[in-house]
């Protein structure tokens, strides 16, 4: 018999946040993601919609403490109008230094791929290319 693995499971991003209502206005009102839960939910969680899938944002007192990204979305050749909803919004993009990568104002450029980062409320660190 073949084990069962994780492969073909579902997954979610999890992200620490300090302050539910700025998380919230970020996560839905910036960045347009769908609550699962339509009826105001529980203060200290929240479950989005992203695609195919999810994004639980919940309180934590380590929130924004990872240096990494912490969510990746691949949104193909729709990059450049998401960026600009983005920037309509308010939503400022954070740039880095990094070796392969030349940067266009706020978009980072590998070759064929277009990279931008952005950060939460509590800093959380967020990735948006056109792969």
């Amino acid at each position: 018999m073949e084990a069962i693995m994780l492969a073909n499971m579902d997954a979610a991003a999890t992200v620490g946040v300090r302050d539910m209502a700025a998380a919230r206005e970020f996560y839905g009102n910036v960045l347009g993601l769908k609550p699962v839960d339509s009826d105001g939910g529980d203060d200290d969680m929240a479950l989005y919609r992203s695609g195919d899938t999810r994004v639980f944002v919940y309180r934590s007192e380590y929130a924004g403490t990872n240096q990494a990204t912490a969510i990746t979305w691949d949104v193909g050749d729709k990059f450049d109008d998401i960026v600009a909803a983005l920037q309509s919004k308010g939503a400022r993009f954070e740039h880095y230094d990094m070796g392969g990568l030349r940067r266009e104002g706020d978009v980072h450029i590998a070759g064929q791929l277009k990279i931008v980062w952005l950060k939460d409320p509590d800093g959380n660190i967020l990735n948006i290319n056109s792969a």
